[in-house]
């Protein structure tokens, strides 16, 4: 008996993870439908009870990745996991970054902590019943770091705002009692250390707006977005003028001596000012490193100073004998060299980052609320699903939504890169973040805030960002003994040149050099920062890539399989002949198709339909479509089908006064639409799917590249040849049905082949969860429920082509990165030692050193910034 059943599931973040579940379920035995709702977080099943129960398909669903949830909320076995994206302060190398992994790792609850040194961000998920944010948030600063507010996915009856203007325990009371007095609000409790508001309220009551409208009413500011983090590279400028100000004076007063016996107290002094100040990270950072029982950059730095220092100290007090040298120019250039390195390097790194700023920054501000005829304009984040907004000429459309009144054209170029606009009329559906040209439009709102599709290209962007790449793993190794093994290789220098009879001074300094001219950052920068500047060179050519691996693993794609209709041809086809049987005219023929096409949706059935308008409007009864095959029906009460060869002929019809001039276009591509009337034949027409423009030449590219080409199509096998044959592919899989697509992408993998699968991420869906990278070619609107890995805003083919090159470009660049932060330090660590200096006399100054070191991480930054020369040819330019 077949039963309908539908299932809550948890843990679906995508359209590649519907897939994925879509797969799994239809595997099984008993199952003859499935339908994944992604906005419903649930699965609808037809199946066969009497070939399967329902815990063969819950245990399906948990074996797949995801939970099933009963009515209640409550799993089976496995947690509900909430997540946020927390900003970092206070990391100083990538040895850092682990320390805040490993740390929150141990945490009761916490099921993913994962940060990114480049981008200073934490990634989080944890079960809400064990842990909560604020728990997070004390166990970093107790590891020794600082988390900016964040706020968790909110869930319906639970919101975290943030509050400006709050200075004392008063404040929070007067929020707390302004909230609780709104009807539908439960709880409201104010955190004057994170200037955030926690309220539990009844959705059914009250919303966002509301909640807003009594905190300003209480006096105080909302604040719609994050609030700005710390300008780092500000901030990094004003300890570098400080360290600047005070340390390079020191390097004159050590030679000249113009306060006579006062000059070198005054140089003790000014060293000892930049030592506990501008100096004071590194310790503060040592000393948490320590202990946590770990090493990060600050530790050796730490070493580094406080050896000069101390050194110098004990030599001034005369500690060490008469005549005894002191350098405290070293450790006082050493911290301004480095705090001159870090502030390069934040520049640099937010400049990599910049595009995703600016996207961000794309985001309306502010939207025309019309209530009861009147205006009110509110902050965008406040728009509710079914508002009604006023969109005026030369303003911003605040959110996704449909058109009441008004006609306008809209500039689009923001998802679509097409520079005209596109007018907008009534019932057409506009994007927010594009722009009214030249009308006032009243739109409904049907997507805000988060589910906008501006902000999930900007989710999708900001994840790619915070991803880690596979080839990053070999920086982390490395990472991991760096510290270690750089302050044993220290102590080996300083016992080895004192052993040697050089002196304690040399052995000392070159010792000092080593500690400080190592350092695990430019190891750490080399991934993220080249897959920073790829993704936002991505984005600006509608190229959107949603996990770091993608960028990598697409540049090593050996076969690359494009499906053919809505990839390679437009899906719009064409009438291009018209070939009545003999006594029967065009127009008649025409007369006849048109209006049974049009209670068709099938696609031919619309071009007929189309092309058939105005030959006349007979009344149509009895319709009877049948899939795949054809439309039977009366037309003005005359017996009328519609459809294949094989359809007309097995109800009989003779179709052979026709046949070879069908075959000859059949030959060349084209598809046919048979028609009789009374069970004689009346003719057919031809119709063409029309290429895409720059098929032919996409293809073309992909072949430079260095990839086999496959066309598949669900296509008779002479049409498929003719289209492969017209764009230039290599191989071609005909007569696939969708479900059998996805076995076409395993045989191609299990001959060793690394497969990529370009589809429209409908119909291909299985096809591109399984490929190696899925490439979904779709609207700027549906970016974000793609199936696929990356994602083609634009709809062009040769983007498919710019995204794989840009692959190899990043990939590449992430390779130079990583030679040369490893070069650097097989090179600058033996020549701080002093192993040059008996042959060539190459000897590093512990102060250089230290700007060798802070360079160094300069350096991989910049070149992964140098992704940019290629930025225009990836956008077509």
């Amino acid at each position: 008996m077949k039963q309908r059943l539908t299932l809550p599931v948890q843990g679906m973040k995508c359209g590649k993870c519907v897939a994925k579940l879509e797969a799994a379920l239809s595997a099984l035995a008993g199952v003859e439908e499935v339908k994944v709702d992604l906005d419903a977080a649930a699965a609808t099943l037809v199946i066969d009870d009497a070939r399967i129960d329902r815990e063969a398909i819950r245990q399906a669903i948990v074996q797949a990745g995801f939970v099933v949830a009963d009515d209640k909320g409550k799993t089976d076995g496995r947690e509900r996991l909430e997540r946020a994206e927390l900003k970092l302060y206070g990391m100083s190398c990538t040895n850092c970054a682990r320390t805040v992994e490993k740390g929150l790792s141990q945490l009761p609850g916490v099921r993913e902590a994962q940060v990114n040194f480049a981008l200073q961000s934490l990634q989080l998920a944890w079960d809400p019943q064990r842990t909560d944010l604020e728990g997070i948030r004390d166990r970093i600063r107790a590891l020794g770091f600082r988390a900016s507010a964040g706020e968790a996915a909110e869930t319906p009856g639970e919101m975290r705002i943030a509050v400006g203007g709050m200075s004392c325990s008063n404040c929070a009371r007067s929020i707390e009692k302004r909230l609780l007095a709104v009807d539908g609000v439960h709880r409201a409790v104010v955190s004057l250390a994170d200037e955030c508001v926690s309220v539990h309220f009844d959705p059914e009551k009250v919303g966002r707006r509301e909640l807003f409208d009594a905190i300003v009413d209480a006096g105080y500011r909302p604040l719609t977005a994050e609030r700005a983090d710390d300008d780092e590279a500000a901030r990094q400028a004003r300890w570098l003028v400080f360290a600047a100000l005070l340390s390079l004076p020191i390097m004159p007063l050590m030679w000249f001596v113009p306060f006579g016996d006062g000059t070198l107290p005054l140089v003790a002094l000014l060293s000892t000012v930049v030592q506990f100040s501008a100096g004071l990270t590194f310790y503060r950072g040592a000393w948490h490193a320590l202990r946590n029982r770990s090493g990060n950059m600050d530790l050796l730095v730490a070493l580094g100073i406080s050896a000069a220092w101390s050194y110098s100290c004990l030599s001034f007090l005369g500690l060490l004998g008469a005549g005894s040298p002191v350098f405290f120019e070293t450790s006082a250039l050493l911290i301004t060299f480095i705090r001159f390195g870090k502030w390069l390097e934040s520049r640099a790194r937010g400049r990599a980052s910049r595009a995703l700023r600016e996207l961000l920054d794309l985001r309306p501000q502010k939207a025309r609320l019309l209530v009861g005829g009147r205006e009110k304009e509110i902050p965008a984040d406040l728009v509710e699903v079914g508002d009604r907004l006023l969109v005026r000429p030369g303003e911003k459309i605040p959110v996704d939504g449909i058109v009441i009144e008004g006609e306008a054209a809209v500039d689009e170029s923001l998802l679509t890169g097409e520079s005209v606009p596109v007018t907008r009329r009534p019932g057409d559906a506009v994007t927010g973040g594009t722009i009214d040209r030249d009308g006032r439009l009243v739109i409904e709102a049907r997507r805000v805030g988060q589910d906008t599709a501006l902000s999930q290209i900007a989710a999708l962007v900001a994840a790619a960002q915070a991803d880690k790449a596979p080839i990053q793993r070999l920086a982390d190794r490395v990472s991991n003994i760096f510290v270690p093994a750089v302050v044993s290789l220290s102590l080996l220098t300083f016992v080895g040149w004192y052993l040697t009879g050089a002196g304690f001074l040399f052995a000392f300094q070159t010792a000092v050099a080593v500690m400080v001219i190592a350092c695990p950052c430019a190891l750490g920068l080399a991934t993220p920062t080249a897959i920073m500047v790829g993704s936002t060179i991505g984005l600006k050519a509608g190229i959107l890539f949603k996990k770091a691996s993608v960028l990598e693993n697409v540049a090593r794609l050996q076969v690359l399989l494009l499906d053919k209709t809505g990839t390679l041809t437009s899906g719009l086809f064409r009438v291009t002949d018209i070939r009545p049987a003999p006594g029967v005219g065009e127009a008649e023929l025409l007369a006849l198709a048109g209006p049974l096409a049009a209670v068709s949706n099938h696609p031919l059935s619309r071009a007929v339909a189309s092309r058939a308008a105005g030959a006349g409007e007979a009344a149509v009864s009895d319709v009877v479509e049948q899939g795949g095959g054809g439309v039977s029906g009366r037309v003005a009460g005359r017996p009328v089908l519609l459809g294949s060869e094989e359809f007309l002929t097995g109800r009989g019809v003779e179709t052979g006064a026709l046949r070879d001039v069908a075959q000859e276009m059949v030959a060349a591509g084209k598809s046919l639409v048979w028609v009789a009337r009374e069970g004689k034949l009346a003719g057919f027409l031809a119709l063409q799917d029309s290429l895409k423009p720059d098929a032919a030449e996409a293809v073309a590219a992909l072949r430079r590249l260095g990839l086999r080409t496959v066309l598949l199509t669900g296509d008779r096998n002479v049409v498929a040849r003719a289209v492969a044959a017209e764009v230039g592919t290599d191989d071609v899989e005909a007569e696939v049905r969708p479900e059998q697509k996805l076995d076409v992408v395993r045989r191609y993998q299990e001959q060793g082949f690394r497969v990529g699968m370009v589809g429209d991420g409908i119909n291909d869906a299985p096809a591109l969860a399984a490929a190696d990278v899925g490439i979904a070619i779709g609207s700027g609107t549906d970016v974000a429920r793609e199936t696929g890995d990356l994602v083609l805003v634009h709809d062009s083919v040769m983007d498919v082509a710019r995204a794989i090159r840009l692959g190899w470009l990043t990939l590449l660049k992430i390779r130079q990165n990583l030679f040369w932060a490893f070069v650097y330090n097989l090179v600058g660590i033996p020549l701080a030692a002093g192993l040059f200096y008996p042959w060539f006399g190459w000897l590093l100054r512990p102060e250089f050193a230290g700007l060798a070191m802070a360079m160094s991480s300069v350096s991989v930054v910049s070149n992964s910034l140098l992704l940019n020369r290629h930025a225009a040819a990836i956008r077509g330019n």
